[in-house]
């Protein structure tokens, strides 16, 4: 049996359940996730799509152009505004969890960084990870990198 991974957002008003475990973990540095986040950095955690579930409330949805020129739809709380996913028009079948609405970050480990040419100046970068530039064509060695994390 899969473990539940629970999350929501600030307010309450809005709460998931993911079903099925985490593809990898990575931090992005690109401009549009340094705002969305209002720091350095945005996280991602992809999951597939259909393992995650609204139990409660209904995120508002607008969508965007990434820095790479691909769409995203951003899916928040129309109420106290904390972003929950990302769909990624370039994977219908993938959802980016923003993992720091799960109830549990304890574990939270990113493998990868990515747009590390927009990286600010005093983020130190490990080199056992691995950085991206830009956004990477696919996302294998991340997903490698995060199975031999888990099990390493």
């Amino acid at each position: 049996m899969n473990k539940i991974y629970k999350g929501g957002c600030q307010c309450g008003r809005i709460r998931y359940e993911i079903t099925g475990e985490p593809l990898t973990i990575y931090a992005c540095h690109c401009k549009e996730c340094q705002k969305q986040s209002s720091s350095a950095f945005g996280m991602s955690m992809p999951v597939k799509r259909e393992a995650v579930a609204i139990v409660r409330g209904k995120p508002k949805q607008w969508t965007r152009r990434s820095e790479s020129g691909r769409e995203v739809s951003c899916l928040f709380c129309g109420d106290c505004g904390t972003r929950l996913f990302h769909h990624p028009s370039r994977n219908p079948k993938i959802a980016n969890v923003k993992p720091g609405t799960l109830d549990d970050t304890s574990w939270l480990q990113p493998v990868g960084n990515l747009w590390t040419k927009r990286a600010q100046p005093w983020v130190h970068l490990s080199e056992e990870m691995l950085n991206y530039e830009g956004q990477p064509d696919e996302y294998s060695k991340m997903f490698e990198q995060w199975k031999n994390a888990k099990n390493g």
